[in-house]
């Protein structure tokens, strides 16, 4: 019964990483580094500061990095807790030590449960390592993530750089918004540190826009810029994932 709750245990926190990195995957992070991130954050160990700032800057990662961490330190507690019981041999009323109904002495009954956990947890290893296997079961986390938005999908416009706190975003003009009826040249976002790359317009795309390109209401810009004075120019217009 100890063995089993070890083998459920080492499964259930394999999903759960598994489960982190594809929630890391689609909010923008490549697909080694997500696999990486949560593993990390699951056993709380190479958790760079570098990369730290690809997760401490963004809302969405850090509500799935707390998570994997808490989960982590349970599963710890659990995985050391279950391997200590999986390897303690039983024992009889009479005082002798039981391994598969045989009295032996404690030590050899120790070492062949020891042994045995570690047949199984090769296994286990080998079974879950085969690619195939892999791609099925993460395929199928990534549909049913999806499935109920507990992540939302990055797109394009979204994904941010992770150098400076610069980055893209999709901005919506309406006729309130500052820029609305001027020009690029007039719209004073470059003094702000602010580049459009491309206009959208009534289905369109208008690729590198010219200095005297008018922005009309209903337009949607992308711009690249620091976030923090996107955010602050277009705060009632910004549509960016927080």
């Amino acid at each position: 019964m100890n063995l089993l709750l070890f083998i459920l245990t080492i499964l259930v926190s394999f999903i759960v990483v598994r489960i982190g990195a594809v929630a890391f995957e689609l909010t923008g992070l490549e697909w080694s580094l997500a696999k990486f991130q949560a593993l990390s954050c699951f056993s709380g160990t190479g958790f760079t500061t570098r990369e730290a700032e690809l997760i401490t800057g963004h809302p969405q990662r850090r509500r799935i990095a707390s998570a994997l961490m808490v989960l982590g330190h349970a599963g710890l507690v659990t995985l050391i807790a279950t391997l200590a019981n999986a390897i303690r041999p039983p024992h009889g009323s009479n005082g002798t030590t039981l391994f598969f109904n045989w009295s032996v002495s404690p030590v050899v009954a120790q070492w062949a449960n020891l042994l045995t956990v570690i047949i199984v947890g090769y296994i286990i290893y080998l079974v879950l390592s085969r690619v195939t296997i892999l791609q099925r079961i993460t395929e199928y986390m990534r549909r049913r993530i999806m499935k109920t938005d507990i992540v939302q999908r990055v797109t394009f416009e979204q994904l941010t750089t992770s150098t400076g706190g610069y980055g893209v975003a999709n901005v919506a003009v309406t006729e309130s918004t500052i820029v609305a009826g001027k020009t690029l040249r007039n719209s004073s976002l470059r003094e702000h540190d602010i580049s459009v790359l491309a206009i959208e317009r009534q289905g369109e795309m208008i690729s590198n826009p010219r200095a005297d390109t008018r922005i009309m209401p209903n337009d949607r810009l992308i711009c690249y810029g620091k976030m923090d004075t996107i955010r602050k120019e277009f705060s009632e217009s910004l549509q960016l994932q927080t």
